[in-house]
């Protein structure tokens, strides 16, 4: 974990009480997820967001890294303002895409040298977008598995790795999702996150056969409250996993009512995350938009 100074440790602290409660299922974590701002709108946006949410003190949040690696510098400058200014604890996000070994060990020591040493270890999705073949950089690395091992031989880091309920796009079957993660689970990963969770029982099918095959991988799913139906069917549909039926008739039953929609979107995202919590999911994390207030209403519903 962390090295430095008391603040420092004191959330390294935290973060492995949390991991230890993942493991053990002794308590749910809660966690929050948000993006580099593209300008200064959206950085004070993002800032009173952190703020908000940094009261209800989440295990830790995340901060995305763009396709392509577009958002390297944004990300990392970000990790380290969230770590100097705030109580949380961060994990960045860092993909293969694009990059070398050199660059990746290189953006690994930024990360290190910031004092953030909470990674999620990711491939990414091919530069021309899903449904375009997957091109690794010609010295760089192929699969998220490679990354994990690459970071954890860089030094006392923790890393996650992403988890796909639905099927990875490119994925043959859910066996072949559980056996890639059983194999990050070898090379160091300590924990996953999931992509947006709209069937629960595509989710419980995967933890449950992962306990099957012997993993003790925690395997924590994400939850992002809609309130913008549009807008999220096409980051799900982007995202390669069309949302289930059931779910966009609830919303459509409300039409052209915004607040129709958004009260809808919370109690699909309240009633998804209070099963999963139920059925024994190591926590929730919720996938902010960089936005509170959608997300502290699902918290509080908890």
């Amino acid at each position: 974990m962390a090295h430095g100074t008391a603040s420092s440790m004191t959330r390294a602290e935290r973060f492995t009480r949390s991991l230890v409660a993942m493991v053990t299922g002794e308590m749910p974590t809660f966690s929050f997820e948000f993006f580099p701002p593209k300008d200064d709108a959206a950085v004070e946006q993002l800032w009173e967001a952190i703020r908000r949410l940094e009261k209800v003190s989440p295990s830790f949040v995340s901060i995305t890294y763009g396709a392509g690696g577009t958002t390297r510098d944004r990300t990392i400058r970000l990790t380290e303002r969230v770590l100097q200014e705030t109580s949380l604890t961060p994990m960045a996000h860092l993909t293969c895409v694009g990059h070398s070994v050199t660059e990746l060990r290189r953006v690994v020591g930024n990360y290190a040298a910031a004092g953030v040493r909470n990674i999620l270890a990711l491939r990414g999705d091919p530069q021309g977008g899903l449904g375009q073949p997957w091109v690794a950089h010609p010295q760089g690395l192929d699969h998220a598995d490679a990354l994990v091992h690459l970071i954890k031989d860089l030094g006392d880091f923790t890393v996650g790795v992403a988890a796909f309920p639905d099927g990875h796009p490119e994925s043959r079957s859910t066996l072949q999702d559980v056996e890639i993660l059983i194999r990050k689970e070898q090379r160091g990963a300590e924990f996953a996150i999931t992509q947006m969770v709209f069937d629960v029982d595509n989710y419980l099918r995967l933890r449950d056969e992962l306990a099957r095959r012997g993993s003790r991988l925690p395997v924590i799913p994400a939850i992002m409250p809609i309130t913008n139906a549009r807008q999220v069917i096409r980051m799900a549909e982007l995202a390669g996993q069309p949302m289930p039926v059931a779910v966009t008739d609830r919303l459509a039953r409300h039409g052209g009512d915004p607040e129709g929609v958004r009260q809808e979107g919370l109690a699909i995202a309240t009633e998804s995350a209070r099963r999963l919590l139920d059925e024994g999911a190591p926590g929730i994390h919720f996938i902010t938009m960089n936005r509170s207030s959608a997300t502290l209403e699902v918290f509080g519903n908890l």
